[in-house]
């Protein structure tokens, strides 16, 4: 079985940063925030059309620095303590640089409710005149962000650039397979997950999720975890395109999305289609009926 299909082709850029976790520390906010922006440079550099980062690239707020409770107890959270100001200074200025670069940005970051409503733990897509153009809120999150820190996300969200079509996760949905399949049927290319770390392979997780969906996986962590899951870029096929340094050092790995590459054809073209038209009914009209198929105890 194929499918025809219009040639896609992009330049995406994974990027692994350091994770601070106090939103108090305005100084560790604007580091961040500098970091980020020399890999949105880096990233333009070597081509880039869009740039994905991981989640807690400018802050992962720690539970614990957030409690009411704490230092040394978990419970709920106090975001009266974040630099809000400082924070919105910082992504005013990524976005900015995305205009400047013409550098599409998925960018992390806590994105503020009104009133007593908890924020979101979200993606930020900005787009290369330096726009907001979506936002997707995480869905299926931890215990402790759902019970303590953030309101959960309700829909699935997706974008496109160069009419390649994208899909974002965030934190722990990586252990989720049901939502990479949602995107499978939205028709995504890709699944930007950025994620501050998370129990589990999640580099296995993302290159599964990739074959079997038969579309490219961004995996987006911290520079803390790069010796054991780097950020990197997974094929339809389920093989690692590129992967950042595994040395803890703030970086891209930049690769095009092409769907004429080896990595990708048989992917496209063939397995994906079919699935579908399985999953659709294909073998209704083949099933029969016998008795020799309905005893299930009849011998040889």
């Amino acid at each position: 079985m194929s499918e025809a299909r219009n040639p896609k082709s992009v330049r995406l850029a994974v990027a692994q940063t350091p994770v601070r976790e106090d939103p108090r520390d305005v100084e560790a906010l604007r580091e961040s925030g500098r970091a980020v922006r020399a890999l949105m440079r880096e990233a333009s550099a070597q081509g880039a059309r869009i740039v994905h980062f991981p989640e807690g690239a400018i802050c992962f707020p720690s539970k614990l620095v957030m409690s009411v409770d704490g230092p040394d107890m978990v419970g709920p959270a106090d975001w009266d303590r974040c630099q809000w100001p400082v924070l919105q200074s910082e992504l005013a200025a990524i976005a900015e640089l995305a205009r400047e670069l013409r550098l599409w940005t998925v960018i992390p970051s806590v994105h503020r409710l009104s009133g007593p409503n908890r924020p979101h733990n979200s993606l930020y897509v900005i787009s290369d005149r330096g726009e907001v153009v979506t936002r997707y809120d995480e869905r299926l999150m931890s215990k402790t962000k759902v019970s303590y820190m953030y309101s959960p996300g309700v829909s699935p969200v997706t974008f496109e650039v160069d009419g390649v079509r994208f899909g974002c996760l965030l934190g722990m949905e990586i252990h989720y397979p049901e939502l990479f399949a949602e995107y499978e049927k939205l028709d995504v290319d890709c699944v930007l997950f950025s994620t501050s770390g998370t129990p589990g392979n999640t580099a296995a997780q993302a290159q599964g999720h990739a074959a079997v969906n038969s579309y490219w996986v961004s995996l987006s962590g911290p520079t803390q975890q790069s010796a054991t899951a780097p950020s990197g870029i997974v094929a339809p096929n389920g093989d690692w395109l590129a992967r950042c340094p595994a040395d803890d050092s703030p970086s891209v790995a930049v690769v095009n999305l092409d769907d004429s590459a080896e990595a990708a054809t048989w992917a496209l073209t063939y397995a994906r289609p079919w699935r579908r038209e399985a999953r659709a009914g294909v073998y209704t009209g083949h099933q029969v009926i016998d008795p020799r198929s309905e005893d299930r105890t009849a011998a040889f």
